[in-house]
């Protein structure tokens, strides 16, 4: 084991976290001015993509969860391809095999595990895909739906708040299995679709569009459902905004088998921005000629 990675198992996870969130929430405004502007050098954050200016942020948490300026993120067809639902990096991708998720070369974790130890909802997936999309702290912190669908029930599952780098994916046993985590399930045309927002260290909320702060159940699991129809459903459209992460983290998308095939050329490490195609859906015609599978505009 790595010092980096025994340091975190030794290390007080939740207080650190909590120290670190206060001071992102501050707004007073010597506090948030030196946090933006420190972190835009550490980070080479591009600007010029921000709808706002670095001095027009209210606390750091909102500049880290800032919007990008209309059409910096143009969207692949959503009626031909899977998109990407962040900015950031394949950690990996493939397929589902045993019920088993690739984590690192030598590590794996359970679909079930996962979803919070539901074997039923793991079921669905069995042999079909999975995606794991780290988020730097550089990058875009909003998390958009990789295809259209109905919210049908969320998991708030607690957890550790280990780091989700990739020193640590090869270091930590069931990684993204461990670390706490807001599982969200969607009907949609391609069957059930699994997005699954993990936190780590440092990170101080998980937020949803239909629902705000991710809050769970006094350290229990908490499961909630919501109607296909009516006033209290959640419907979202591909490339629509599902999340926010507070500093950053890992998404880990999950497909049932004979629905989707990721592009070729995607492997560990491949860099992503939100909206572009990283799969091909296989009830769509998906002709040679087509635009290539990239960052095709709508």
């Amino acid at each position: 084991m790595s010092l980096f990675v025994w340091l975190q198992h030794v290390a007080p996870q939740r207080a650190l976290t909590r120290i670190a969130g206060r001071f992102a929430a501050s707004s007073n405004a010597r506090v948030r001015h030196q946090l933006i502007r420190r972190f835009i050098r550490a980070y080479d954050v591009d600007m010029e993509e921000a709808e706002r200016g670095m001095e027009d942020y209210r606390s750091f948490n909102d500049f880290f969860t800032r919007a990008l300026k209309p059409g910096a993120r143009p969207l692949a067809d959503p009626a031909r391809f899977v998109l990407s639902p962040a900015d950031g990096a394949v950690s990996q991708l493939g397929r589902i095999t045993g019920g088993r998720i690739l984590q690192a070369k030598g590590r794996e974790f359970t679909a079930a595990e996962l979803l919070g130890g539901d074997a039923d909802a793991a079921r669905r997936f069995a042999g079909g895909e999975f995606a794991t999309i780290y988020l730097s702290p550089r990058d875009y912190h909003r998390v958009h739906m990789p295809v259209s669908g109905t919210l049908r029930w969320t998991r708030h599952v607690p957890g550790r708040l280990f780091s989700v780098n990739t020193a640590t994916a090869r270091g930590v046993r069931g990684l993204f299995a461990r670390n706490e985590r807001l599982v969200c399930v969607f009907d949609t045309d391609l069957g059930s679709v699994a997005v699954v927002m993990v936190g780590a260290m440092i990170v101080a909320s998980i937020k949803t569009v239909w629902g705000g702060l991710a809050r769970g159940g006094d350290g229990k699991p908490l499961t909630r459902h919501y109607p296909a129809l009516g006033p209290d459903s959640v419907r979202l459209e591909a490339g629509a905004e599902m999340g926010r992460f507070l500093l950053g983290s890992t998404v880990v998308l999950l497909f049932e088998p004979g629905r989707i095939r990721w592009r070729d050329e995607l492997g560990e490490l491949s860099v992503l921005r939100m909206g572009e195609a990283i799969g091909e859906r296989l009830d769509a015609a998906v002709s040679p000629a087509d635009d290539p599978p990239g960052r095709a505009s709508s």
